[in-house]
């Protein structure tokens, strides 16, 4: 059985028995109604129509060979670059599926003549010698299921962000692609000429095909891809089998929750925020991040939601990169943002060669985020690592030496706590006391006081209790006030102004004020106010370095359904978490932002925030098991 996907822009919620076949176009303009696929060493984002573009080698933040996406050239120009397409001549239709519970891919397009094809994508992935077999590798299969459609393979990796096409060499059965980081060997049973002069020909048996290093593939191609696909599709069922997964809206969260997984770079345990870099918040807007990083704020939702699921193995990855990350720190100074290498230094700098998604430049490399003093990154640590010390699950257990290392952590946030920062929105000219940063500090220092107190430490436990009262008090005593109109106190976004934020939403999810908390109630109230724009939720109303917003941030929506919930109001936040999952692209995932005048996508995809949002929501408002037995 499979999950069915469309190809429009944008399409109704998806579902596993419907069946939607439209009239395929080559898009003008690029959209974000992709599908990736991966093996959580690599991936590549696949637009509607089966055609490759996007996809880094030898890892998530290299040179893109499959730029397309941001080129600002559609897939159709004669002179397209960093795509890889199965072109149908005289096509009509196209549908496309995900295999059930599964990352592999498939696509079937019918010409005018009733010919179809199929194409199934996927990266390899399964056990092999008792060793996760995860290697640095695409795979294609191309089969006629009806007829013998005509056909033409444009294979075409570009280099150094997309300023030449790679180089290439042949022999009988492979050729290799020169990008600016990798050399890829194609090897397949198709005739290369084929490939290389982009020929027209009958497609009457089936084609395999395996993208990776330039060695030879040692079994008939065939039976060897086709191996790895009945092995892969088993190993990402069985990976979906183990999750805990709410009653009620499973397949959205199995959809999420797979979208987050091959945001994981598995070699070292960095969970990068997105795939790709510059697509824009908001169309001109020149919002263009590069997002092929280990933010610790996102990879600390990241891991918080899988974790619910029972995915496990993800957390214990994360918490050695994070180990690694911390051995490296100066005095305990964390930076938001780091390679998926452990890099420090991510040098931003222009591709001046791509011009953008739809033309929107700039396309940025690197991300200027990682100079940057963002104080809630220390908690995000340690409520990330402490759960080692209470979760029995985990192979290896937090230790006393663990917990000397986190308390220099702890040491740092109680340090600066009370100092002006970037703030979780990043802004760029100014800086303030960003509440949500002070908050994060006291669930730092509080929840070392918990791990102090499961390891027999109860002095220390009483210095960080101490230490948490202290930030407490501040917070409550800066952030706090009584607006003109308003009955109750409620909290401002930043020290010693009257402002909002969505991130005040996320003070009941760390403890910091409980749901029955008047404060609480006064302060949704304040934000539905400012920042609400119907079913969609800002993250802040005020000018910054760009002006004023122009979309919404998906993941703030998000909290904002948490929040209804928690003040009563689950059947409005029920309302709105199903017109999010009505917004997802047909395979089932978001991006960054979403326009709140007509619900296109916009910023970075996936992007792993709204993936969490997708997650969190789902086990907070689906039904228990039990209603069913």
């Amino acid at each position: 059985m499979l999950d069915m996907t469309a190809s429009s822009a944008q399409a109704a919620p998806v579902t596993a028995d419907a069946t939607q076949t439209v009239l395929a176009q080559h898009w003008q303009t690029h959209s974000l109604n992709l599908s990736p696929i991966g093996n959580c060493m690599v991936s590549a984002l696949i637009d509607s129509n089966g055609t490759w573009v996007w996809g880094c080698v030898p890892r998530f933040d290299s040179d893109p060979a499959f730029c397309n996406l941001v080129s600002g050239v559609s897939t159709n120009d004669p002179q397209a670059l960093g795509l890889w397409a199965i072109d149908v001549l005289d096509m009509a239709h196209v549908r496309q599926a995900y295999g059930r519970n599964s990352a592999v891919l498939h696509t079937w397009l019918t010409d005018t003549h009733g010919a179809e094809v199929e194409i199934i994508d996927f990266c390899p992935r399964f056990k092999r010698n008792d060793r996760l077999y995860s290697p640095v590798s695409f795979c294609r299969i191309v089969r006629p299921t009806k007829g013998a459609a005509r056909i033409r393979i444009r294979l075409r990796p570009a280099c150094n962000y997309g300023e030449s096409e790679a180089q290439t060499t042949s022999g009988s059965n492979h050729i290799r692609y020169y990008a600016s980081e990798a050399i890829l060997r194609l090897s397949t049973n198709c005739a290369v000429s084929h490939v290389l002069e982009e020929r027209e020909f009958r497609l009457e048996e089936e084609l395999a095909f395996f993208l990776g290093p330039d060695e030879s593939f040692s079994v008939d191609i065939r039976t060897g891809v086709r191996d790895m696909l009945e092995k892969t599709d088993l190993h990402w069922r069985e990976w979906v089998r183990g999750l805990a997964l709410p009653m009620e809206y499973q397949e959205a969260v199995i959809r999420a929750a797979i979208g987050l997984k091959l945001c994981v770079y598995e070699e070292t345990g960095a969970i990068i925020a997105a795939m790709t870099t510059s697509i824009p918040e908001a169309p001109g807007s020149q919002r263009n991040w590069d997002y092929r990083y280990c933010w610790i704020r996102d990879a600390y939702y990241v891991v918080e939601a899988l974790t619910r699921l029972g995915a496990m193995q993800t957390l214990e990855n994360y918490l050695k990169y994070l180990r690694n990350i911390v051995d490296r720190a100066v005095d305990g100074k964390m930076q938001p943002v780091y390679g998926i290498g452990y890099e420090s230094i991510l040098t931003e700098s222009i591709a001046e060669h791509l011009k953008g998604y739809r033309g929107m430049g700039p396309v940025r490399v690197g991300n200027l985020a990682y100079v940057q003093h963002q104080h809630d990154v220390y908690g995000q640590i340690i409520l990330s690592s402490v759960q080692a010390f209470f979760d029995h699950r985990l192979l290896r257990p937090g230790t006393a030496a663990d917990f000397e290392q986190l308390e220099k952590i702890g040491e740092k946030a109680f340090e600066v706590f009370d100092q002006p920062d970037a703030g979780l929105w990043e802004f760029r000219t100014f800086a303030k006391v960003h509440t949500y940063s002070a908050v994060m500090c006291w669930a730092a220092c509080d929840r070392l006081e918990n791990a102090a107190l499961i390891l027999g430490l109860t002095d220390r436990a009483t210095v960080w209790k101490e230490r948490a009262a202290t930030i407490k008090s501040t917070i409550d005593s800066r952030a706090l006030f009584i607006r003109d109109g308003a009955e109750d106190n409620l909290y401002s976004s930043a020290f010693d102004v009257d402002e909002v934020d969505a991130s005040l939403l996320q003070m009941i999810d760390l403890r910091y004020i409980s749901k029955d908390d008047p404060r609480f109630l006064s302060t949704l109230e304040a934000v539905e106010k400012m920042l609400r724009r119907g079913p969609h939720m800002l993250r802040y109303a005020l000018p910054d370095d760009f002006g004023e917003p122009e979309t919404a941030f998906n993941f703030c929506t998000f909290w904002l359904i948490e929040a209804l919930h928690y003040a009563g109001r689950t059947d409005e936040a029920r309302e709105l978490f199903e017109g999010m999952l009505n917004q997802r692209t047909p395979s089932g995932l978001l991006s960054e932002d979403t326009s709140f005048h007509d619900g296109s996508l916009w910023g970075n995809f996936p992007q792993t925030y709204s993936l969490v949002g997708i997650i969190n929501c789902a086990v907070l408002l689906s039904r228990p098991w039990k209603d069913i037995r």
